[in-house]
């Protein structure tokens, strides 16, 4: 199991059955009523995708005075830098931009960081070579909300700022001659969640005026929508607007770039959805600006020569490659040190070292957040200083963290879910102690959990089709708040365990009843899935089409497996064998000597249950601890045994037993000399079965 915890949601049958009738295929139906869209009213308006922007961008704070600015300086031929970030948010919103602005005949510098060399955000080095290059007007993208002393640095030096960005705010704004971000508190722009190229799209589209907003939208919304996804923005409102249009437009993009990445990441010609931007072209884009080299993946998308298109498509996918194979050293190194750490310094996983590439260190974290369910602090250390990446778990506030432990940091930005800052070495021993003490706090002290989310279970198997499959497509684009609908089907047999890709990825073969599925686990071992031919497992997993040599067949791509907590036929039974058992209720000779077992039995199931507990494993889900233990009993009524066996050894006082739902958690009471299981009143009932 990947994670501890399924929460499956259930939603009413009554809804689903209503949203049935007026059209809805099964699985859209089930999906949208598990979240929580019950009518077909209320399914239709989720379902609708605006083909336009319907906010005006000056309802934004300070729009019209960055729009003033901006225009005097086009107007009187100054000159112009971009400062973007290094993170495909950053770059698009740089690249979109600085299209803009040539198209009106602006005199443009272009500035995205070096991630290991200038850090995140703004930096006075750069500010002072944007000036030396005659720059009188620098417009941020993506970044300088937190940049108050860098603003106030280029204001000295005798150029203005316009601040476009998307990330929380601290208390004082920058001394900005416009500070445009829907998270400023005094803004009252409605929609509070556009990524930063959607706020740069905004001031292009204020830029353009009103009876432009048309023409301006159709060429940016591939460059916004690609930030958007990147960024992992709430997929809603205007955002699901600015993706739905990107994902249409892609294909017929002005943007040469685009299209070169495309055939190069095998997406050309093929339907192109916010799953592929997320896991196919974002990463692409991301690993020129983690590996040092983000304006490579800016000159891809603001070049129009097809052939140096192609070339540069060809060196970020070399990048890609190289990103990857360093961040699998990275993730094993970091778990070394993961597993060096006490107890108590694992509520936040606080790592550093030097051999770290800064580049990599984020999206590490990431990977460490999920496997080990809290928030992750990764730290490339450099001549006494710590630049760190973080990520966040179960929506804890990285920013709120990161703002309690300011005294450590000699700076700090991004928002709740992802941020970076920067540290003394010295000070990273007491920035762990702190931030674990937060994380404790914050979370009532509970231990994390790593938990799944999954729409629903599906109880007819037989709808899992690759038309239905395709007809969720409606639901997309898929991103924050509007997740790719996660099934579960429970009570799956495994037929088949077949190890693929040189052994990194799993191919199994799922049955329930008649029905037979395909299903691929990626990134899983056989070993560490633990299943085997025959097992009885639940599953949870997306819905995909898979095209191999021409043909196209249902697979699931799975999520997670994990033991049934489904009952079989024949466990059910068993189960209910034991209650009447235990309450007394009249049993037939042939089901007393079915449950009966000899002491050897009994024996060998103890010592299994004691090693178990002993191990810690207390709290368990409780149909695979009785499959765990019936192994150990013997025979075709194993299981039975198995669950008898525990409410022998309670009555007897060797255990402690509790039951909640689907998990029982167990203890063992400590000895008081000889206990005689034969004196068990459920034994005894057995004996005098057989006796007569």
């Amino acid at each position: 199991m990947k994670y501890q915890k399924w929460n499956i949601g259930a939603p009413r049958e009554e809804d689903v059955a209503l949203l049935r009738e007026a059209g809805y295929p099964y699985l859209m139906a089930l999906v949208l009523a598990a979240r929580g869209i019950a009518s077909p009213e209320t399914a239709a308006e989720f379902l609708d995708r605006d083909r336009k922007l319907t906010l005006s961008p000056m309802l934004m704070r300070d729009m019209d005075k960055a729009v003033a600015r901006i225009q005097k300086a086009v107007a009187g031929g100054e000159i112009i830098a971009v400062f973007g970030d290094y993170d495909v948010d950053g770059i698009t919103s740089t690249v979109l931009l600085m299209d803009y602005l040539k198209s009106c005949g602006a005199k443009c510098l272009r500035y995205i960081p070096r991630r290991i060399e200038d850090g995140y955000g703004l930096s006075r080095p750069a500010i002072q070579n944007l000036r030396d290059q005659g720059a009188t007007l620098m417009i941020t993208v993506d970044c300088g909300i937190t940049g108050n002393e860098e603003v106030d640095f280029a204001n000295s030096l005798g150029m203005d700022v316009v601040v476009t960005d998307h990330h929380e705010c601290k208390e004082e704004l920058p001394r900005a001659v416009a500070v445009v971000d829907p998270h400023r508190p005094d803004c009252p722009y409605p929609f509070k969640f556009l990524a930063g190229c959607g706020v740069a799209l905004k001031l292009v589209l204020a830029l353009g005026g009103e009876n432009r907003e048309d023409a301006l939208f159709a060429r940016y919304c591939t460059l916004a929508a690609i930030g958007t996804v990147a960024d992992v923005m709430r997929m809603e409102g205007e955002n699901r607007a600015i993706v739905s249009c990107g994902l249409e437009a892609l294909s017929h993009t002005d943007f040469v770039g685009v299209h070169a990445l495309l055939r190069e990441a095998g997406l050309e010609g093929k339907p192109v959805t916010s799953i592929q931007i997320g896991f196919v072209l974002s990463p692409r884009i991301n690993a020129a600006g983690r590996m040092g080299a983000a304006d490579l993946a800016a000159d891809l998308l603001e070049t129009s020569d097809p052939a140096r298109a192609e070339e540069l498509a060809r060196e970020l996918c070399e990048l890609n490659r190289e990103r990857q194979s360093v961040e699998q050293t990275i993730c094993a190194d970091a778990m070394e040190q993961i597993n060096r750490l006490r107890q108590e310094e694992r509520s936040a996983l606080v790592l550093s070292s030097e051999e770290w590439h800064q580049g990599v260190v984020g999206i590490v974290a990431s990977r460490l957040s999920e496997k080990y369910s809290c928030p992750s602090f990764m730290i490339h250390l450099k001549d006494g200083t710590g630049r760190g990446s973080c990520r966040s778990y179960g929506g804890f506030n990285l920013f709120a963290a990161l703002e309690s432990c300011a005294d450590l940091l000699d700076g700090f930005g991004g928002h709740e879910l992802a941020a970076g800052f920067t540290i003394p070495e010295e000070n990273i021993p007491a920035f762990r102690t702190r931030m674990n003490r937060y994380v404790r706090s914050a979370t009532g002290g509970e231990p994390p959990v790593s938990s799944l989310e999954v729409d629903a279970a599906v109880a007819s198997p037989n709808e899992l089709t690759l038309e239905q499959a395709e007809q969720l497509e409606l639901l997309e684009p898929y991103g924050a708040g509007n997740p790719r609908p996660v099934f579960a089907l429970l009570g799956a047999t495994a037929e088949a365990v077949q190890p693929v890709g040189q052994g990194k990825h799993l191919k199994l073969r799922l049955s329930k009843g008649v029905s037979r599925f395909d299903a691929i686990f990626f990134s899983v071992t056989a070993e560490e899935c633990g299943v085997v031919p025959g097992n009885r497992v639940d599953a949870a997993f997306y819905l995909q089409a898979n095209t191999f040599r021409g043909n196209t067949t249902l697979q699931l791509q799975l999520v997670d497996v994990r033991p049934s907590l489904l009952p079989s036929r024949n466990e059910a039974e068993s189960l209910d064998l034991v209650r009447r058992l235990v309450e007394g209720a009249p049993l037939s000779a042939q089901e007393s000597l079915r449950l009966r077992a000899s002491r050897s039995q009994y024996a060998a199931c103890w010592v299994a249950l004691e090693k178990r507990l002993r191990q810690g494993k207390a709290e368990e889900d409780k149909l695979p601890y009785l499959r765990a233990l019936a192994a150990r009993m013997g025979g075709s009524e194993g299981f039975l045994r198995a669950a008898l066996a525990l409410e022998v050894f309670r009555e007897r006082g060797l255990i402690a037993l509790s039951r909640q739902g689907d998990r029982m958690t167990l203890s063992l009471i400590p000895l008081q000399g000889k206990v005689d299981l034969n004196a068990c009143p459920y034994l005894l009932r057995l004996q005098e079965k057989e006796a007569t």
